[in-house]
């Protein structure tokens, strides 16, 4: 079985679509393939990048608030992607020309993930793929307080660059228009917007932390579920603004498809909240 090579990765809830949306996303950007499959979870790999796309779970839909930035490094290359993801989805905002990227689009594919198009060139740190999280409604304005609390709470994580709106520019003076992070070698970018969106994040699109230690679990689901977070089961959580992670050990993938050991150890799951990786090894 092929090992997942990335820490942190993001996980879609697509019930009863997962087949279908693994074939197009594959399609759609290439360079892409299946890493593991079981009829609940299917682990895919885009341009090197881990996407966990899941068979069960809430009931929420994916929105806005939750997208991924995608570059590219020519406006042919998007234009194929817009082409493409447009298809049964909407566009957010129109493909054209913006004085941030010769060419840039966001759209909601018909699965409802939503993906933001860039033009750009790419550095050595750059990935393909980058989680953008909208901080909207009651969070809006706690853009800045995220980059610091994420940053601070996983390794190998720095800010990169913040850029503040104007007041000109369609939202309040001072708040952030984009912001790029990175949290233990995962790159995202957050923004804040005032705007009526009518919506929050939930659990259709949510982070997965792989760990190695039980002491990382106790951590991250400590400061995660931390000042107004919330626990919810299976070794999902809410934090405080709302965004879900699923808090896992690394070696979890390998028990769950254990033939002989891998309902047992799913039952276990299924009583837990946090996960206890001895409970796990022991089913």
């Amino acid at each position: 079985m092929e090992k997942l090579n990335n820490a942190i990765y993001p996980c879609l809830i697509l019930k009863g679509k997962v087949a279908e949306a693994t074939d197009f996303y594959i399609d759609t950007f290439g360079s892409g393939k299946v890493i593991q499959t079981n009829p609940i979870v299917t682990f895919i790999a885009l341009s090197g990048q881990n996407f966990m796309l899941l068979n069960d779970g809430t009931a929420s839909v994916p929105n806005a608030t939750f997208s991924f930035m995608v570059v590219s490094e020519n406006p042919e290359e998007t234009e194929q992607y817009w082409n493409k993801l447009i298809e049964g989805g909407k566009d957010l905002m129109p493909l054209d020309s913006y004085e941030w990227s010769v060419k840039y689009g966001w759209v909601q594919d018909k699965y409802g993930i939503s993906w933001q198009l860039f033009t750009g060139p790419k550095n050595a740190l750059s990935q393909k793929f980058s989680p953008s999280l909208m901080f909207t409604g009651d969070n809006a304005g706690k853009a800045a307080e995220a980059l610091q609390f994420y940053t601070s709470l996983f390794p190998k994580s720095s800010v990169e660059g913040v850029w503040e709106y104007s007041g000109d520019d369609g939202d309040t003076k001072g708040l952030i228009k984009h912001a790029q992070f990175s949290i233990n070698g995962l790159i995202a970018t957050v923004m804040d917007s005032s705007a009526a969106h009518n919506a929050e994040f939930n659990e259709a699109v949510s982070l997965v932390v792989n760990c190695d230690t039980q002491e990382e679990i106790d951590k991250y689901w400590e400061q995660l579920t931390a000042d107004g977070g919330q626990e919810v089961m299976c070794g999902w959580l809410r934090d405080k603004y709302g965004l879900s992670w699923q808090i896992v050990p690394k070696i979890i993938g390998e028990l769950v498809t254990d033939p002989e050991r891998g309902p047992r150890v799913l039952n276990e799951v299924m009583k837990m909240k946090k996960l206890i990786i001895a409970d796990l090894v022991n089913a």
